[in-house]
C-alpha cells in the first residue's frame, strides 16, 4: 500500500529479506536493505520523491550515463547508539558536496528538503538494518545518474536521484601498504578531482591493479604536473606525521574536500596536536624515514574512517615505518567514533538525530 509523507511517496516492501542476512559477516556494500529513496528530473524540474522497493532499475541502452559518464555519488553512514537512538554525522556536508559534484558534471542540484526528508523516512522504515554496537552502521549511498536516451555528446537533460543503504561493519583493511606514484595521476589542474564523479574512481582501478601486483594494497596519488607532492592515499585524504607535528595537503581542483578530513582536522586542533595545511613532498617522507621524523602515514575517509599505513614503496624502494605509542591515528580514530555513536561530546554539533 502507498502512502504519502510530507510530499514522498512510499510503497513498502511486502516481506523483507532482514532475516536472510547473517549481520556477523558482511562484506562491505554487498547487501542492500528493503527500500531505495527515488527521484526523476524530467521537464526542468524535480519531481516528487519516492520510497519503493530495493529493485532492478530499468533503462534503455542509450541512457547518457553509459556514454558519457555523468554519475556522482556520496558516502555516509548512519550510526546507532547505546540507548538505541539513530544519528547521522555531518550529513549538510555530503549534501553540499554532492551538489558541488553535479554542479561540476552539468547535472541539476538536489533540493536540500528533498534529499533531507527521503532520507529521514527511508531510515525509518529500514531502521531494523542499524544495528547497535560500535563498528555496525549502515553505509548511505546517495547518486545522481544521467537517465535520457540518446547518444549526443551534451549534458542530459533528465536524471535520477538515488538512495541506496546497506549494513556494514567495522572496516579492516587489514595491513596496508602503498605505492606512491611516480606516473599515474588521479586528477589533473582544471578537472574534477574534487568532485565525487564515478569516473574519478574508474580511472584509480588499472594503476591500483598494478600496485598490488607488486604485493602493495592502494596507492598514493602525487600531482600531474610533477610528481612530487603527495595527495590522497587510495580513496582516502592523506594524514603525515613528522615528529609531532601532523600534516595533510590543502584541498584543491583535484583533491577530495572529505568529510572525515575536516573532521580530523578539527579534532586535531582540540586535542592539542600541532597540525599544519600544507602541500608535502614525497622528499620529505624519505628524508623522514632517513632521520626517524617520519613516525605515522594514514589514511581518512568514510568506510574505514582512519586506515593507518604501515609502509610505502618508491622507485623500486620499500620502506616500513615505526611503531609508535598513543599513535595519533589511534587517537583521533576513537574519538572520532565516539562522537559518531553518541558515546562523547559533539562541541562542533556534528551529530544529527534522525530516531
Amino acid at each position: 500500500m502507498d502512502t504519502t509523507v510530507n510530499k514522498i511517496t512510499i510503497e513498502k516492501a511486502k516481506a523483507s529479506k532482514i532475516g536472510q542476512v547473517d549481520f556477523n559477516n558482511l562484506s562491505f556494500g554487498e547487501v542492500f536493505t528493503d527500500h531505495m529513496l527515488v527521484c526523476d528530473y524530467k521537464n526542468g524540474a524535480w519531481e516528487s520523491p519516492r520510497i519503493i522497493p530495493y529493485q532492478p532499475l530499468v533503462m534503455e541502452p542509450s541512457a547518457r550515463v553509459f556514454h558519457y559518464g555523468q554519475a556522482v555519488f556520496e558516502g555516509m553512514k548512519a550510526y546507532r547508539d547505546d540507548e538505541g537512538g539513530v544519528w547521522l554525522f555531518r550529513p549538510d556536508e555530503n549534501f553540499r558536496r554532492i551538489n558541488s559534484s553535479c554542479k561540476r558534471l552539468a547535472m541539476p542540484e538536489f533540493p536540500e528538503e528533498y534529499f533531507f526528508e527521503g532520507l529521514t523516512e527511508l531510515l525509518k522504515l529500514d531502521q531494523d538494518w542499524i544495528k547497535p554496537g560500535v563498528g555496525n552502521s549502515l553505509y548511505i549511498r546517495p547518486f545522481v545518474i544521467a537517465s535520457e536516451p540518446g547518444i549526443i555528446a551534451a549534458p542530459s537533460k533528465q536524471y535520477k536521484f538515488m538512495i541506496i543503504c546497506s549494513p556494514a561493519q567495522a572496516y579492516y583493511g587489514g595491513e596496508v601498504r602503498v605505492k606512491i606514484a611516480e606516473k599515474f595521476s588521479r586528477a589533473a589542474d582544471g578537472g574534477f578531482g574534487y568532485a565525487k564523479a564515478a569516473g574519478n574512481y574508474a580511472g584509480q582501478f588499472y594503476p591500483t591493479n598494478l600496485a598490488k601486483e607488486e604485493g602493495f594494497q592502494q596507492v598514493v596519488w602525487t600531482d600531474a604536473n610533477t610528481h612530487e607532492y603527495i595527495e590522497e592515499a587510495g580513496t582516502m585524504n592523506i594524514f603525515v606525521r613528522l615528529g609531532d607535528k601532523l600534516l595533510t595537503c590543502p584541498t584543491s581542483d583535484r583533491i577530495l574536500d572529505g568529510v572525515t578530513r575536516k573532521s580530523v582536522i578539527a579534532l586535531a586542533k582540540d586535542m592539542g596536536i600541532d597540525l599544519e595545511i600544507r602541500p608535502v613532498a614525497v622528499k620529505e617522507l624519505l628524508k623522514g624515514m632517513e632521520d626517524g621524523s617520519l613516525k605515522e602515514l594514514f589514511g581518512a575517509g568514510t568506510a574505514a574512517v582512519i586506515s593507518p599505513i604501515l609502509g610505502f614503496g618508491y622507485q623500486g624502494k620499500r620502506y616500513e615505518l615505526p611503531k609508535v605509542k598513543e599513535a595519533y591515528a589511534s587517537r583521533l580514530k576513537q574519538q572520532l567514533i565516539d562522537i559518531q555513536y553518541n558515546r562523547a561530546e559533539d562541541r562542533h554539533g556534528w551529530r544529527h538525530k534522525v530516531l
